[in-house]
């Protein structure tokens, strides 16, 4: 009798047999990805990098197999042979007893930098949450790629790479618009519709959606609404300061408050107008983050040191988290920039010189990418501009590219100097600005900028190649010393950071709370404040810390 298994059992079967280069591969990026990073990372996030190291390495290895065997001009088999897998049941046993010791170790050291507690264990259940859930995606994937490359195989005409290509393009597609399209966007959609309700709407004049203005409470938005329901008022800032102050105006549109990006910037001007924020010192028009948030101690420190004689000006243009607005509409907060500040700047401009506002610029993070691509150069903002500030900016932004490409030979990619800081200016800490003893012209450009901020040096080619701030002669001392550059991994790495870029503490990450105070007063005007009065609100902004964080 005949046992042999039918042509197509045998073929089915051979499919589940794993690559044993792959496999090979996989586990090297799997043992490697548990390597410290930027920032400290949640036992859960190790679970995922873990997961798809392993998928990223597994994939290059069997492509390598692949390649190397049509240069043999054969298919070689590809059974495992039973002392290979031991071998390989082994070495997975001996990292899984070796290396949550040294994770921790490893996690610790970049936690000491960071200023952060150490860790009292290894939280191995969060570990395998997280492996767990992205294991079964990855799987999830794969299945449907292999289903997609079957079908696109028979009924169409195509080759095997140009069907394995567009089935995985497909696949990913596929779960980006359930995972994001369909589940977050319309989470963040219903979060957006309506302010908190612990908010209060205000009834000054000098707010939006306040008395007499012309924009409504509820198409404010839910960081539209915390933002002119915040901030301090006239009364608070001089029992802070122990100097005279004024109320400081708060503008904001909503996506609600006007259907184009055209009309909220008209709406904001007009607001600006009615106001009275044209006769104010300081006026800023401030770019925000993807989902509308602007950064509360940012805002009320420019507040604060001007003693209120200031006026805000923003509007949105998304509702999702800056991750999700970049990645599906790349283009909306560069567009909602242009027409904010070319709006504000043309009634702006009709006032006499000698009698207008100080203008500025500012946003943070996706809000810096947004404002920075408003001027084609360095020159085209200081013509347009009395300062501008930047903070934490994206890789992506243009003009933070050909400024640090410019940056004087020997400084580093972290802090770069750019003509002895004579127009740009980088800061990360207090005293960053004592380095440069040459004169800095107004107006002033200045980014605050951290060597351990993903959102700054998470780029592409990150994944395939080594960037300038991991080189020997480049990188910070805020780094850990066992982090190295390694394919793929090194990104996977990065990715991750940008979910808890801002769950450290002020002077690290994403967060720039420590140096916002002095970042003003490098921008806009002298204030004439003392040394006690700027240390009370160096001291205030400091408590922020303990607020949460959000452009969720």
């Amino acid at each position: 009798m005949d046992h042999t298994p039918p042509a197509s059992t045998t073929r089915y079967a051979n499919r589940w047999i794993p690559d044993a280069t792959g496999s090979a591969l996989g586990f090297i990026a799997a043992v490697l990805s548990v390597t410290p990073s930027l920032l400290p990372r949640p036992a859960v996030f190790q679970g995922i990098i873990v997961v798809l190291s392993f998928a990223f390495g597994y994939l290059a290895g069997v492509l390598i197999a692949k390649g190397v065997r049509r240069m043999r001009g054969k298919e070689a088999p590809r059974s495992i042979s039973r002392r290979w897998f031991y071998g390989y049941v082994a070495a997975w046993i001996a990292a899984l007893i070796v290396l949550p010791g040294a994770a921790v170790a490893w996690q610790n050291d970049v936690r000491r930098l960071v200023s952060m507690p150490p860790l009292d264990g290894t939280h191995l259940g969060a570990f395998f949450l997280g492996f767990l859930i992205t294991g079964a995606l990855v799987v999830a994937i794969t299945l449907g790629v292999r289903r997609l490359y079957s079908r696109f195989r028979k009924n169409g005409s195509w080759g095997r790479a140009t069907a394995l290509t567009v089935a995985v393009i497909a696949a990913i597609i596929a779960a980006l618009a359930l995972t994001v399209v369909f589940g977050a966007d319309r989470f963040y959609r219903d979060r957006n519709a309506l302010p908190d309700s612990d908010l209060v709407e205000p009834d000054s004049q000098y707010r939006s959606a306040g008395s007499e203005s012309i924009i409504s409470w509820d198409s404010l938005g839910r960081h539209g609404a915390d933002f002119v329901g915040g901030g301090p008022s006239m009364a608070e800032i001089e029992a802070l300061t122990g100097e005279e102050a004024m109320e400081p105006i708060r503008v904001y549109a909503g996506l609600a408050s006007a259907p184009t990006m055209e009309e909220r910037a008209d709406l904001v001007v007009a607001e600006l107008e009615r106001t009275g924020a044209f006769d104010r010192e300081v006026l800023a028009v401030a770019i925000p983050t993807g989902s509308g948030w602007l950064e509360p101690q940012t805002v009320d420190a420019l507040e604060y040191v001007h003693g209120g004689d200031t006026a805000i000006a923003s509007m949105q243009y998304a509702y999702t988290p800056s991750w999700v607005s970049y990645i599906f509409d790349p283009d909306a907060p560069m567009k909602a920039a242009g027409a904010l500040f070319d709006a504000v700047e043309e009634r702006w401009s009709e006032l006499p010189e000698d009698d207008r506002p100080h203008l500025v610029i500012y946003g943070l993070s996706l809000g810096a990418y947004g404002g920075q691509s408003v001027f084609t150069d360095v020159d085209d903002l200081r013509a347009r501009t009395d300062g501008a500030l930047f903070v934490g900016s994206p890789h992506s932004s243009e003009l933070w590219k050909s400024l640090q490409s410019s940056r004087d030979p020997g400084s580093p990619a972290w802090q770069p100097v750019l003509d002895d800081g004579r127009e740009v200016r980088w800061m990360s800490r207090d005293g960053d600005e004592n380095k440069l003893t040459g004169p800095w012209l107004e107006p002033r450009v200045l980014y605050l900028q951290h060597a351990t901020d993903p959102v700054t040096w998470l780029a592409p080619d990150v994944y395939w190649r080594a960037p300038d701030w991991l080189k020997p002669d480049q990188r910070s001392p805020e780094l850990s010393t066992s982090m190295r550059w390694i394919p793929v991994v090194t990104g996977l790495q990065v990715t991750l950071d940008m979910l808890v870029a801002e769950a450290v503490p002020a002077a690290y990450g994403h967060n720039y709370g420590d140096v916002v105070v002095d970042a003003w007063r490098h921008v806009t005007p002298e204030t004439g404040l003392g040394d006690e009065a700027l240390t009370r609100i160096q001291a205030e902004i400091a408590t922020y810390a303990a607020i949460p964080r959000y452009d969720w």
